[in-house]
């Protein structure tokens, strides 16, 4: 089990490479107040001395310390190539530089601290990573972050303690890391702000374990034996104490061994019962076993969450697509599928068939058959018209001489302003169809053709010749269609098969009200008419003169029965051949929009693209690649690479390192 922590420090590194934290890897974070004694812990673990020091915050960024146990150097100097060295580090940020000298390292901390956080105290969440090789250390992962603090001071933003916790936050609620929370012993644990955070995110306290820092500070009469023991805050991994430098041992330089001395001694005078599991040795130790353990228990859980993102990773650098090498090809294979994918959207057998609407073939289907078919459905034979416009239309067809028969001009009349009714309608079945036209060109691009998302300008570039056909076609079809209806308004034709005829139906009106009966009333209402003034017209006042060309508003009157009969006739006519008409623009209108608008575009739409973007001096300039779309698989190549690599290091654990 040895192996599990380099493999993770490693696994680490390679995700640092790329800048991305989507897979958490097990860790311990260091947590505690500022000046709790966080860094002389982490310098007892390492045994030399390498934080910044000083009063106030220090730690001002997250610092990712991997400990890695090598041999001694009279072991190393039997390879040619080894560092001459006892102990070193390296940072990510300046990896081909080795650091001998433990202050050349501090010194580096606080030099690549001010360059992020500024030089007046601060704070950054972007991590430093150091590595310490030394064969005085036992394989470590560990991260120190920045103390939690109260009262903000330099430059220091008023939400200082806010951001210091969401960052610690950010930290300890990756399920994979285990928390070492500091606490003073002269302090009270109940109040203690890194135990608290612990709390928030792990409150069974499965992930976290406890040091007892400054047990030598206490004050008189008073001891942490309560407090090593659990029984004040109970914390499943333990609870370990130790003895920190003092600020005077600090000053005079006081060696980490002599202080691991005695802190043993400090401990066997003190807490003989608990000598043995406390102190930084212990401290070590114990972190070393949590943490193999610890790795083991989340290792089949990392491996199987590498496996799902390089799937996932591989998906979506396949849909990038590949960079531009054979520009010709490239684009006529973009334009084929495009334009493949258009008619099949029409046909109805595209590959992305959407579920939450109509679109394509089945929405020119349903303007068809039931806009357009419900729309002319719903127009009256006869609205708009009246009965005075049927007697208007009869008398001014008839001329000075009153009329035996209902006199067939009138009925040209009034049935070509009905049928002209239809002409609306029709033009807006074909406005309907050239607006979903324009709609599945959107529908391909988001859909069908992913690979012409890469390209903007070869994107637009279609869209707009596809535009432009549909433009062109669409006077061309509005022509035709007017042209439908005025085929019908340019010859009525009343041996039309389905046309009653006219002495049938004059015929059929005299039946039903009996023409002996409407002849004397009709002879009785001309002898009334001859009495009485004519209808719409006043009797002129004696000594006015006489306009003939004024018309008054008609006077409302009942009809006499010839007039019943002969407004009845033309209706009957009228509505008969209306409806004749009515179904032969439902069913030619259809028709003409398919052959001159949609199949037209259908047959001519790839021949159309190719001939207008298929040009040399076009392809450089049309399959210019977008900077996100490059930016990105970039980005998704590097993460690719990133968890293969993870993989491979990952496939190198036996069974047999695990127990």
């Amino acid at each position: 089990m040895e192996t599990l922590i380099p493999i993770i420090n490693r696994l680490q590194e390679v995700f640092l490479t790329v800048g991305a934290e989507i897979i958490q890897l097990p860790q311990i974070v260091v947590v505690g107040s500022q000046s709790s004694g966080k860094s002389s812990v982490l310098e007892s673990l390492v045994g030399r001395d390498f934080l910044p020091r000083g009063s106030g915050i220090v730690t001002r960024r997250p610092l990712v310390l991997q400990l890695v146990n090598v041999p001694p150097l009279a072991e190393r100097r039997l390879q040619e190539n080894g560092i001459k060295a006892d102990e070193w580090g390296t940072f990510l940020h300046s990896k081909n530089q080795i650091f001998t000298e433990f202050l050349e390292i501090r010194k580096e901390i606080e030099e690549e601290t001010e360059r992020s956080s500024g030089g007046n105290k601060g704070i950054s969440p972007e991590p430093i990573y150091l590595k310490i090789f030394s064969p005085h250390v036992l394989n470590l992962t560990l991260v120190d972050l920045p103390g939690i603090t109260k009262v903000p001071v330099g430059d220091q933003p008023e939400d200082i303690e806010a951001q210091v916790q969401e960052m610690i936050l950010s930290f300890i609620s990756n399920p994979n890391s285990l928390i070492l929370s500091v606490s003073p012993a002269n302090s009270d644990l109940a109040t203690s702000d890194a135990l608290k955070l612990a709390r928030e995110v792990d409150p069974d306290g499965r992930r976290t374990l406890l040091v007892v820092s400054k047990l030598d500070l206490m004050d008189a009469g008073t001891d942490a034996l309560e407090v090593l023991l659990g029984r004040v805050i109970p914390v499943r991994l333990g609870i370990v104490g130790v003895v920190n430098r003092s600020q005077h041992d600090i000053n005079t330089q006081k060696s980490i061994e002599d202080t691991a001395r005695d802190e043993q001694a400090f401990l066997q005078r003190h807490y003989p019962s608990l000598a043995s599991r406390c102190g930084s040795r212990y401290l070590a130790r114990t972190l070393s076993r949590l943490l193999m353990h610890h790795i083991r228990d989340c290792l089949p859980e990392l491996k199987r969450r590498v496996t799902v993102l390089s799937a996932q990773y591989q998906a979506r650098l396949s849909s990038y697509g590949q960079p531009v090498e054979d520009h010709s090809s490239t684009l006529l294979q973009i334009v084929t599928k495009f334009a493949s994918d258009y008619c099949n959207t029409i046909e109805g057998t595209a590959t992305h068939i959407q579920t939450s609407e109509l679109c394509g073939g089945a929405r020119i289907c349903y303007i068809f058959h039931e806009t357009f078919g419900r729309t002319l459905q719903s127009i009256d034979p006869l609205g708009g018209l009246t009965e005075l416009d049927i007697l208007t239309a009869i008398r001014n067809a008839t001329g000075p001489r009153p009329a035996l028969f209902v006199p067939e001009i009138s009925f040209e009349l009034l049935v070509k302003r009905q049928i002209k009714r239809l002409e609306e309608p029709s033009l807006r079945c074909v406005e309907l169809v050239h607006e979903e036209l324009q709609r599945i060109i959107q529908h391909c691009s988001s859909y069908s053709t992913q690979e012409l998302l890469r390209f903007p300008k070869l994107h637009d570039s279609i869209v707009e010749v596809v535009t432009s056909l549909l433009r062109k076609r669409l006077p061309i079809t509005n022509d035709m269609v007017h042209n439908l209806v005025q085929i019908e308004l340019a010859y009525i034709n009343t041996k039309h098969p389905d046309f009653t005829d006219a002495a049938q139906v004059s015929a059929s009106v005299n039946s039903q009200q009996g023409l002996q009966d409407g002849d004397k009333c009709w002879m009785n209402e001309k002898v009334a008419e001859e009495k009485a003034p004519v209808a719409g017209f006043s009797s002129p006042v004696k000594g006015q003169a006489i306009n003939l060309l004024d018309t008054a508003v008609p006077v409302s009157r009942k009809l006499s029965a010839r007039e019943q009969r002969d407004c009845e006739v033309i209706q009957r006519l009228i509505k008969c051949y209306f409806l004749i008409v009515r179904k032969s623009i439902q069913d030619s209108v259809p028709k003409t929009v398919m052959h001159f608008l949609v199949n037209f575009v259908k047959e001519r739409l790839q021949s159309e693209l190719v001939g207008q973007l298929y040009k040399q001096n076009l392809l450089q300039g049309l399959l210019i690649e977008s900077q996100d779309t490059a930016q990105q698989r970039s980005e998704v190549a590097q993460m690719l690479e990133a968890l293969q690599k993870a993989s491979n290091i990952i496939s190198e654990i036996r069974e047999t390192h695990l127990w």
